[in-house]
């Protein structure tokens, strides 16, 4: 985590999971360059929960992948 994170859950979480922000952009309906410049500001707390949710929502989705 770089020193700076302002979502450092966000990353955190992420990492843990092998998420990467082009995928919760697309969840997300946006552009991945335009998710990157939200994350260098602190997100709104309603958005940052939609995006952990979208995290977790990938994840289990790579770990069903992963089982077939």
């Amino acid at each position: 985590m770089r020193k700076l994170d302002k979502n450092p859950e966000v990353t955190i979480k992420a990492t843990q999971y092998g998420i990467f922000y082009w995928q919760i952009a697309m969840k997300l309906g946006i552009g991945d360059a335009t998710f990157s410049r939200w994350m260098r500001q602190p997100l709104k707390p309603e958005l940052k929960t939609r995006v952990l949710e979208i995290i977790e929502n990938l994840s289990q989705e790579t770990q069903k992948a992963a089982s077939v």
